[in-house]
């Protein structure tokens, strides 16, 4: 990284292009800024994040993420907390993210904050890419209580990715549930998350699912059951 930028009538110029209405200006000025010190670069993104329109404010977090180091983390935090608006705190929790494991208390914080569907879908999206088990299953399970139907759809295919955890048995038992649920879209989301779930009944739970009154949910539980074919009864 650079110190500075080589003058100040430069930086002066990078400071517009960063709040420009041509969104090429804005990109190619945040990719100059990731290359300069954090000292520099923080100090101008918080500035940007105390700006009314939320554009330059989702921005300057996705800029803070360029530079990890205990000030941007900070900043970031601070940041999040004093955040209302959905996309900005969508963005937030990617580039929080980028901070390690010390971000997963602040993603659950900002998914229990928001009911918004843009933030909490992000942030179940965040956690199915990790080895989170336990904070993937806490999200997911208050995902099943949304009233947004895509934010349960997201909660359900989620649970797949805790067939091998601690949580297994738990996330079990609501897939049970929800494959009887009166709603076609929750028991087809429910056989594609079957997929991979090593617990026996789950075999007899697929069987019954092909005989589904919904096409969707029978050809689901037919693939998963292919893609995984292991005996109902095995010895």
């Amino acid at each position: 990284m650079t110190d500075r930028p080589d003058n100040l009538d430069n930086f002066v110029e990078l400071e517009q292009q960063l709040r420009s209405f041509a969104l090429n200006e804005r990109i190619g000025a945040l990719n100059q800024l990731a290359k300069l010190d954090s000292s520099v670069a923080v100090p101008v993104l918080e500035r940007l994040a105390a700006e009314k329109d939320f554009m330059f404010r989702r921005l300057a977090m996705m800029g803070l993420a360029n530079h990890r180091t205990e000030e941007s983390f900070q900043v970031l935090q601070g940041l999040i907390d004093r955040e209302d608006d959905h996309s900005v705190l969508a963005e937030a929790a990617n580039s929080i993210y980028e901070f390690g494991d010390r971000s997963i208390p602040i993603l659950l914080n900002i998914f229990e904050r928001s009911s918004h569907w843009l933030v909490r879908q992000t942030i179940i999206s965040i956690l199915v890419e990790t080895d989170h088990d336990q904070a993937l299953f806490q999200v997911a399970t208050e995902a099943l209580q949304d009233e947004t139907q895509t934010v349960k759809e997201a909660g359900i295919l989620a649970m797949a990715k805790v067939w091998k955890s601690p949580q297994a048995p738990q996330a079990f038992a609501l897939i049970k549930a929800l494959a009887q649920d009166e709603f076609w879209r929750n028991r087809w989301r429910a056989a594609i998350a079957l997929s991979g779930c090593q617990i026996p009944e789950s075999r007899e739970l697929l069987a019954k699912l092909q005989t589904d009154e919904h096409y969707r949910v029978v050809a689901a539980a037919l693939e998963v059951m292919a893609a995984d074919p292991i005996p109902l009864n095995p010895p």
